[in-house]
């Protein structure tokens, strides 16, 4: 585990000097609100490296890393403070963007309600979403709910953990039985609650699914025969946090659990990091013991309830066919395929997350058909830290980990410069970019389930 890392604090000393630097005289009014805008804005700082530990020591010291790089380019997120912060440690930080303000975002008119920024949909929105599907589509789909959220638990509002099973049913499909007669394509989204496209996927993945059964072959042909699952809010008290905001979301990360770290100040956020706290390998590579820290991986491994039920659902899912090494295959005809979104790296990875160096006994097959969907949307593909940073503790892993179901996470990205980037792109992205490069991809996947470690 990382020696302890202190709380982040604002460096008002240093942002006054790199003002004083960095700004044209101005009238003293004119001046004073220049400087509270500046304060308040959220930059996306570009950081060019030289050593590969860098990205472990920006996140030993408590910065937001981003899911995102271009060579030897890391992104961090953060206010005037964080690029003094960044400088003190002998970087030498170029603002990549200047994240837009909600008066200038793009709106839609939509008959579901209950949306913000432009459109994207809260928690309400998608679980009533789930339950007109369902009713709609009574011989396609049935609505489950696997757990509490953080809060509902704590009685503090908060939201059930809930699902949605979608195949042509027959007596025995959506059972919760591992040993169930069709193999299981599994899609989850924002476990990381500020990944807004994630969440707009799955929408769409389940409107495409339960509106071309019976006219699209491909589709008709899939829920004939195998179960597709969704999740599409992992991490739904983190989602309220951010859907708070309105036109400006809070960039809420991770849940909402503040047994520690209550305190945190401006510089870091409350909960724990949902994608460092499952329990393969956590406290490896990629965390942070720091409750402020945006990879906080939390008190003990899977200390969580949003994961233990999480984690509950896939053994009620998928059969345990591994054994305990990290070199041990699963068997070559195991089923089933887990994907879990998030952005915006545009990338493509497979276990093992926690340590690049470390390859599973299925690294051919993994690697085989990672490569096959970096090659349909565009992204790059591989192991985490060959391509992005090692990160412990991760969804990905634990499936593969302790069951041997073939794990990817798929990191949606604008890889074409359309305009598209960052965690909460125009809302207009999500029709004309991500769904049509991501459509073709999740259907390819899904066909993959009954043979994944084969798959030609």
């Amino acid at each position: 585990m990382p020696p302890a890392h202190p709380r982040r604090r604002r460096a008002a000393a240093a942002l006054a000097v790199l003002c004083a630097l960095a700004l044209p005289a101005l009238p003293q009014a004119a001046a004073s609100r220049a400087g509270t805008a500046d304060a308040r804005a959220t930059f996306v700082y570009r950081i060019t490296t030289a050593d590969p530990q860098d990205g472990e020591r920006l996140l030993a010291h408590g910065f937001d890393l981003l899911e995102h790089r271009s060579g030897s380019d890391l992104f961090v997120l953060g206010d005037t403070a964080t690029r003094a912060r960044l400088t003190a440690l002998g970087f030498h930080p170029a603002v990549d963007r200047r994240l837009a303000d909600g008066a200038h975002r793009d709106r839609a008119a939509l008959a579901d309600g209950d949306t913000y920024d432009g459109g994207y949909r809260t928690v309400a929105a998608h679980y009533a979403h789930l339950d007109r599907v369902a009713a709609q589509h009574p011989d396609l789909a049935q609505v489950m709910t696997y757990g509490q959220s953080w809060r509902k638990q704590a009685g503090q509002g908060g939201n059930d953990l809930r699902a949605i099973c979608l195949t042509k049913q027959t007596g025995n499909d959506c059972r919760l039985d591992p040993h169930a007669p069709k193999p299981r394509f599994f899609l989850m989204s924002q476990i990381h609650a500020r990944e807004l496209t994630t969440g707009e996927v799955s929408w769409r993945w389940i409107d495409y699914l339960t509106g071309g059964y019976g006219t699209d072959p491909a589709v008709t042909a899939l829920l004939d025969s195998t179960e597709v699952w969704v999740v599409p809010i992992a991490n739904p008290d983190g989602v309220d946090i951010v859907a708070q905001g309105g036109d400006n979301p809070a960039y809420q990360r991770k849940n909402a659990d503040d047994g520690n770290g209550s305190g945190c100040d401006a510089g870091g956020q409350i909960g724990v990091d949902l994608n460092r706290n499952a329990g393969s390998h956590w406290g490896a590579s990629g965390t942070s013991d720091d409750p402020c820290s945006e990879v906080y991986l939390g008190p003990q491994a899977d200390s969580e309830v949003e994961n233990t039920a999480l984690e509950g659902l896939f053994r009620q899912l998928y059969p345990a066919v591994r054994g305990p090494g990290d070199g041990d295959p699963a068997p070559a005809d195991t089923r089933g395929i887990m994907i879990t979104m998030h952005s915006d790296a545009g990338m493509v990875i497979f276990p093992w997350a926690h340590d690049h160096t470390v390859h599973t006994g299925n690294d051919a097959a993994l690697r085989a058909l990672a490569g096959r969907l970096g090659t349909m949307t565009g992204y790059q593909s591989g192991q985490a830290g060959e391509i992005l940073y090692d990160a412990a503790g991760g969804t990905d892993d634990w499936i593969y980990d302790k069951l041997g179901t073939a794990a990817f996470t798929i990191e949606a990205g604008d890889s074409d410069n359309r305009g598209c980037s960052g965690f909460m792109p125009p809302y207009s992205c999500q029709d004309s970019y991500f769904w049509p490069k991501l459509r073709p991809a999740l259907l390819y996947a899904a066909q993959q389930a009954g043979a994944p470690y084969t798959a030609g």
